[in-house]
């Protein structure tokens, strides 16, 4: 049996990597949590959890999930690193009711993954991205490295 690794979350304007301090006071007030339900993933499995926006001063126009292949190869100057969006679906359209879960049901697409690969020189991961758009054009988005396992039959 697979471990399960839970992976919760708390997305506030304080926790945004690519805001500066002093700019904090021009982006909504917001809160959204939840729970990825194992990071850890049979490939045959549904990815599953939740989100729920608990506060949002702005307007949700979309809230989205990203599963992103990244592909890296070591080569003799450096590394090449290369991320593909695979499948996008949306969770959530409009601007959502605050403080109900919005369950998180993502099949894995058969003829674009596969179990993450690590050798010497070469790496096949997987992440999922939680995107929320705001109907000003902005986006925010959390980030949440994947480990895909084919389970023995």
């Amino acid at each position: 049996a697979l471990k399960i690794v839970p992976r919760p979350f708390t997305i506030v304007p304080e926790s945004l990597e690519n805001v500066k301090k002093e700019k904090l006071h021009r982006v909504p007030v917001f809160k959204f949590t939840g729970c990825i339900d194992t990071v850890l993933c049979d490939i045959a499995a549904p990815l599953t959890g939740e989100v729920t926006v608990e506060e949002c001063s702005a307007t949700v126009k979309s809230i989205e999930l990203q599963l992103v292949r990244i592909e890296t190869c070591h080569y003799a100057d450096g590394v090449a690193r290369e991320a593909t969006e695979i499948q996008n679906i949306q969770i959530a359209d409009g601007n959502v009711c605050h403080g109900w879960a919005i369950p998180i049901h993502m099949i894995f697409p058969r003829l674009f993954t596969c179990p993450t690969v690590s050798a010497r020189l070469f790496k096949l991961d997987f992440e999922l991205n939680l995107v929320v758009v705001f109907t000003d054009g902005h986006l925010l988005t959390e980030k949440f490295p994947l480990k895909l396992l084919r389970k023995p039959s």
